[in-house]
């Protein structure tokens, strides 16, 4: 008999298995910017079959200056790669947007001012212009110029502020550094590129949000509560939980693939990007920016509960601490509803408890 219900839960197995060859569950996963190696672990899992064998056709959506947040609360998409401000402020405006992975452990956003300025900290920005993001990009440098009590152009309530922001679309050679004194950059992307407009890291005075206190959480994995709550996703016959649950499984084991084994991952990269995949003037090489962009990267994905074997996972005192930070600066009136993160996808994808 053993041998009977073994061999039968066998061949149910396989035939799970063949209608996931057949069927895959079409899934549409919202980046938060344009392919390049930021999101090297879900290209690494989709070419290594990872998603596949997940029973899940996993289709990228680029973005350019739009939030992920309205593609995904619209419906255009089931999933979407955002940063935490970005969705605890959705949630506020009432746009049931929940968390369900944390792949970046640690801030890669920094302002970036030439050494010649002789700018020490962030208390030296008062007069200066700070160029900064749209569509909610923004608020890491809104909330490291309230820490060190400094207004902004940004504010409409304030007649005269201290800051000048000049809003720009993330290419720094737009405005860096003749229209602004400082400017946004994150460690993988603009900062290489500055590099490339000439002005090599010695010249550069760097100035990294999370070592003032402002580690705003970066690129997690999000939904929403009308996906996560359905009983039949897309008619597949999964839930909308066990199909997030799939989708982060394979993610994160893309991301533990591309970590170890960057240049691999990099020409994984280098095949599903066109031209943003290159810098910016020296560094006009897609492959040289790429790699760079790798390995910086791999220090935001290997930090905190990465460390720990608990890739994906939201820390609960950094996710506080996160909010506490956001609700002091004003940027959140109020603690989120427990439903802005759901534990259990990440639960379910790595067979761990959370420990909430």
């Amino acid at each position: 008999m053993k041998h009977i219900s073994t061999l039968t839960a066998l061949l149910a197995a396989l035939t799970l298995s063949g209608a996931h060859a057949q069927n895959p569950v079409q899934v549409k996963v919202q980046l938060k910017w344009f392919p390049q190696a930021q999101f090297a672990g879900f290209f690494v899992a989709q070419a290594k079959g990872y998603y596949k064998a997940e029973g899940l056709d996993v289709q990228f959506l680029p973005t350019g200056d739009q939030s992920p947040i309205q593609t995904v609360a619209t419906g255009t998409a089931d999933f979407g790669t955002t940063w935490i401000t970005d969705l605890l402020t959705a949630r506020q405006q009432g746009i049931p947007v929940v968390h369900i992975a944390q792949l970046f452990q640690k801030s890669g956003y920094t302002l970036v001012a030439l050494k010649s300025q002789g700018l020490k900290g962030p208390a030296d920005f008062k007069g200066k212009r700070v160029g900064v993001w749209p569509s909610g990009n923004e608020y890491p440098a809104v909330a490291l110029l309230k820490k060190y009590g400094l207004t902004t152009s940004l504010d409409s309530t304030v007649s005269n502020p201290s800051v000048q922001a000049v809003t720009y679309p993330f290419d720094p050679s737009i405005v860096f550094p003749d229209k602004v004194d400082l400017v946004s950059a994150m460690t993988y992307n603009e900062v290489d590129q500055i590099v490339g407009l000439g002005y090599p890291l010695d010249k550069l005075q760097i100035f990294h949000a999370s070592d003032y206190g402002i580690n705003l959480l970066e690129d997690l994995m999000f939904s929403t509560e009308r996906t996560l709550s359905s009983s039949n996703f897309k008619g597949s016959g999964l839930s909308g939980k066990e199909v997030a649950a799939r989708l982060v499984r394979a993610t994160i084991k893309g991301w533990n693939y591309a970590v170890k084994n960057q240049k691999e991952a990099v020409s994984i990269v280098l095949v599903n990007c066109g031209n943003t995949c290159k810098g910016s003037g020296s560094r006009s090489s897609a492959s040289s920016h790429q790699t760079w962009q790798m390995a910086e990267v791999a220090k935001l994905y290997n930090a905190g509960p990465t460390l720990k074997g608990m890739a994906g996972y939201l820390d609960p005192a950094t996710y506080k601490a996160n909010v506490t930070l956001l609700k002091s600066l004003g940027i959140l009136k109020s603690d989120p509803t427990a439903s802005a993160v759901d534990y259990s996808v990440w639960e379910m994808a790595t067979g761990k408890k959370a420990m909430k």
